[in-house]
């Protein structure tokens, strides 16, 4: 596939979306539409633009290829992805209610209401840290492929192809926001969920293949074991600790994430905003289950025409994310190739885009108080709010490039691995808010709680295997970190005779 096509493509889908930023932030580009889009966002619209943000360019790459991993993986996957549903409903039925009742703009003003001000402050902080790490991950995943497949052949550093996707999604995100970014997104999402069907049908038509017997040559190919049961301690795909791993996975990564959470605030009621999540839920499960179709279906390619699994530039070692741009870019025809670039472009920047519009919005409510009355409109606050989205791009950049220079493992691991230690605490913190009644803490506490729970963690993952008769941690590791700073919390709070109502 050549180069100068792929890139055309790109500029021709980038100047698309620049087009409808600019479309949609016409009229008012002021704070309250960057940070809520003045709550008047239609359901339907955030249920599809969701699923582009929550499966992204991890989704598009790394699950497919992770099918056919030398460890065995298969549709271990989809036992996580079940996990995650029964997340999805937890975070409608419980923590959506709470935001609305309390009408927040950051879900973390919760926090400072229930705990305290360093408490709040923490779990903002937690945040920030967590969101940019895992957006510069999945960033990074497909500025390697860009990398490899288009920008190498023009002699591009790689730290130049970072900049230049960042200053793409700075372009149309910094004046619309939020009411942007839920057009650009429901736009994106359809180019996401027509790639994945288009690309199942090319690779079947390239395999002779009718779609009912795809399915059978999935079924009967090795790669569709789904549920793992056996060797509960040592295995990390076993069942119970993928289901445990992406209910809280999802309860923190999204419920307790000003990213997803933004945009389900920016609805008129919570009958809407729960409306939304149960669409999405079921609608994300399901296409899921084509992502790791599309795997299957990759492996049986690969083995049928001798493909190997690419090697990383970095470690020379094969790299199983790399194995669906091979095939999509090099083995396929033309429009193969534009479609599978259309999707991985359409899934990373949906959340890319969502994300440094979060970042911008936490920090700016957080700490610096935009969202109050005497600030919100205050001659200064845009220029400041896109001060503060400048920022986080750049450090979002020199993430990528760090991480690019140590990174040696498949993106989709890193990032949950990433997850398990810093969305933690936001599970503790959360917890004891709601659940525990008639006590409080002591505030100036809790950054040392939320501190200790992770190298707790990290140590029990290191040594699990002598520490506890061989356990192997998976991503359940989550739900031990937030038990951990659930009792630091105990640990430090004190009795209160003021009742929590929220």
């Amino acid at each position: 596939m050549s180069p100068t096509i792929l890139l055309s493509f790109l500029i021709g889908y980038f100047l698309l979306l620049i087009i409808i930023a600019f479309a949609t932030s016409k009229k008012s580009s002021d704070n309250s539409t960057f940070f809520l889009a003045n709550r008047n966002s239609k359901w339907y619209l955030v249920a599809f633009g969701m699923i582009g943000t929550a499966l992204s360019g991890v989704t598009f790459i790394s699950v497919p290829g992770e099918v056919g991993a030398p460890a065995g993986n298969q549709f271990q996957y989809f036992q996580f992805v079940l996990g995650n549903a029964i997340g999805f409903i937890i975070i409608a039925t419980v923590l959506l209610p709470l935001y609305y009742r309390m009408q927040l703009t950051s879900i973390y003003s919760y926090i400072e209401k229930r705990l305290g001000y360093y408490s709040y402050k923490t779990a903002a902080s937690i945040f920030l840290i967590s969101r940019t790490i895992g957006s510069a991950f999945r960033l990074y995943l497909v500025v390697i492929v860009l990398q490899r497949f288009i920008f190498d052949s023009y002699g591009v550093p790689f730290w130049v192809t970072v900049l230049i996707s960042l200053g793409l999604i700075w372009s149309y995100t910094f004046k619309g926001g939020l009411k942007t970014i839920i057009i650009t997104d429901t736009l994106q999402t359809f180019f996401l969920v027509l790639s994945v069907f288009l690309t199942i049908y090319f690779i079947c038509n390239s395999l002779d293949l009718s779609i009912p017997q795809a399915f059978e040559t999935i079924k009967n190919s090795g790669y569709s074991k789904t549920f793992f049961y056996e060797d509960f301690l040592t295995n990390g795909f076993h069942v119970s600790k993928a289901l445990l791993g992406g209910i809280f996975v999802t309860i923190a990564m999204t419920g307790l994430d000003q990213d997803l959470m933004q945009k389900n605030l920016s609805m008129k009621t919570i009958g809407e905003a729960q409306k939304n999540m149960f669409t999405f839920t079921g609608v994300f499960v399901i296409l899921n289950i084509f992502f790791l179709s599309v795997g299957a279906l990759l492996y049986v390619f690969a083995t049928k025409n001798g493909i190997e699994i690419p090697l990383d530039h970095v470690t020379g070692k094969p790299r199983t994310d790399f194995l669906f741009p091979e095939i999509a870019l090099n083995h396929l025809t033309t429009i193969p190739a534009i479609v599978f670039m259309l999707g991985l472009t359409a899934a990373t920047f949906a959340t890319t885009d969502s994300a440094l519009t979060a970042l911008t919005t936490s920090f700016c409510v957080d700490f610096l108080g935009m969202d109050k009355k005497e600030n919100l409109h205050k001659e200064n606050a845009v220029k400041r709010r896109h001060l503060v989205h400048v920022g986080f791009s750049l450090l979002m950049f020199f993430v990528i490039v760090l991480f690019n220079a140590v990174n040696d493992e498949s993106v989709v691991k890193g990032i949950f691995k990433v997850a398990s230690y810093t969305y933690g605490p936001l599970l503790g913190l959360y917890s004891f808010g709601l659940f525990v009644k008639n006590r409080g803490i002591h505030d100036k506490l809790v950054p040392i709680v939320c501190l200790l729970s992770p190298a707790v963690c990290y140590f029990l993952n290191m040594y699990s295997t002598t520490l506890l008769g061989g356990y192997v941690f998976s991503v359940e590791l989550i739900l031990v970190n937030g038990l951990i700073t659930f009792i630091g919390l105990l640990l430090i709070s004190k009795k209160t005779d003021q009742q929590t109502k929220f």
